[in-house]
């Protein structure tokens, strides 16, 4: 057994890694006292979650983003909502994973039962634009929790794509921290009762076991994953990479080599990974990606 003292020091780590970098502080600090109608109306009102939007022929699905781990429907997306209804997209975004008194922090839940949150969402968003399928973008958690609906919840008949932006698709270790576990009584059982989704994303969780047994996707649903070799959350990054025979598996660092993003920028505010997102929603009018993407 390590000395207390330093085993205490990896789990402050642990924590911090999982908090401070999927949700960043500015954001925090801006969202702490917003009530939920507040950030409701904040999304509304920047062009996103308008229930009279119409999809168009150019556009003919509803886009559904899906947070990450501890963010909220507004704050993971201030950056690539606004980005997709410039283009003229009818994009929405739901909160899940919620916990007992812990407000505006949220993917915290068992993942299961967030893909339960996530199939009631599509189902409205689906009758309010009149729409038989809608395309989901997630972010971390956000990308791989959907997988779940699809698989066991009959989203494959609802959904055309998935996109996710450095999902935990074979699960994570938090750069090995998680390892720390075992040497922490208690810990992982702790984990489980008051934030499941972090226990349901440590790699070879029962969750993920089920969730990945018999093959990575389903039929009917073309799925695109973006990942960065700099992400220090979601590791190793070939773990994010889906295989499969509708799966097209993006490195930005491929596209543009001086991209230095790492696992919250990726989904707040890369441009070059925002583009791919745009490709992968519209592949018939596509364009190459390039380090030029980000002025675009």
């Amino acid at each position: 057994m390590l000395p207390w003292k330093r085993m205490l020091r990896p789990l402050a780590a642990l924590l911090l890694t999982a908090t401070v970098v999927i949700v960043p502080a500015t954001t925090a600090t801006a969202t702490a006292t917003a009530t939920a109608a507040e950030v409701e109306a904040a999304a509304s009102s920047s062009g996103w979650n308008n229930y009279s939007c119409k999809p168009s022929t150019a556009h003919p699905r509803p886009v559904v983003l899906v947070h990450g781990t501890f963010a909220n429907s507004v704050d993971n997306w201030l950056g690539l909502a606004p980005y997709l209804v410039n283009r003229g997209y009818c994009v929405y975004s739901l909160d899940y994973g919620q916990l007992p008194g812990v407000p505006l922090f949220n993917g915290l839940g068992p993942i299961d039962k967030s893909a339960e949150q996530l199939q009631a969402f599509v189902d409205k968003v689906l009758a309010a634009t009149g729409s038989a399928k809608a395309d989901l973008v997630g972010h971390s958690q956000g990308g791989m929790m959907p997988r779940y609906y699809l698989k066991f919840l009959g989203g494959a008949a609802k959904v055309n794509a998935l996109v996710g932006i450095a999902p935990d698709n074979h699960g994570t270790s938090l750069n090995g921290l998680t390892n720390l576990l075992p040497y922490f009584p208690g810990a992982e059982d702790l984990l489980s009762t008051a934030t499941p989704a972090l226990a349901d994303q440590i790699a070879g969780s029962a969750f993920l076991t089920k969730l990945n047994a018999g093959g990575d996707t389903v039929a009917g649903v073309h799925y695109t994953v973006i990942a960065t070799k700099y992400d220090e959350v979601v590791t190793p990054y070939r773990s994010q990479f889906l295989t499969g025979s509708d799966v097209h598996n993006v490195l930005l660092q491929d596209l543009c080599a001086v991209d230095l993003s790492e696992h919250a920028a990726i989904g707040l505010l890369d441009r070059i990974a925002f583009h791919e997102v745009a490709n992968a929603l519209d592949p018939s009018h596509a364009t190459a990606t390039t380090c030029l993407s980000v002025l675009g």
